[in-house]
């Protein structure tokens, strides 16, 4: 069993930079992919970004350019960097680990965390 624990969402004003944190316990992390979703409210949880085990990145539209994923392997963490944030990105972000290739649809995932809030304003 993997758990999950995120860290690092907060408020911010469109423009700005948020840098979050995700650390796994429980599992063998080097050989996990990692990914990044996101919820706002009134809407379903949407893939952000995901690296596979080798590295191999994936990232939506809106997202790229402006968001960078990166893993850690010997301290078990995933980073989501966010420049440029709009208001738009405000919505609780969630990671994930599954034991498969990059994916980007929720029930690919097996393990989650409990999610951290970002907040943009305008």
């Amino acid at each position: 069993q993997v758990q999950l624990v995120e860290s690092g969402g907060g408020l911010v004003q469109a423009g700005d930079s948020l840098r979050l944190s995700c650390t796994a316990s429980g599992g063998t992390f080097r050989s996990y992919t990692m990914a990044w979703f996101r919820q706002a409210p009134g809407k379903e949880r949407e893939f952000v970004a995901t690296i596979g085990w080798l590295g191999f990145t994936r990232y939506t539209d809106s997202v790229k350019g402006r968001f960078t994923i990166s893993r850690d392997n010997a301290k078990n963490t995933v980073f989501l960097q966010m420049n440029s944030l709009k208001p738009e990105d405000t919505a609780v972000y969630y990671c994930a680990a599954n034991q498969g290739g990059p994916a980007q649809t929720t029930n690919e995932y097996a393990f989650w965390g409990q999610g951290t809030q970002v907040t943009v304003s305008a």
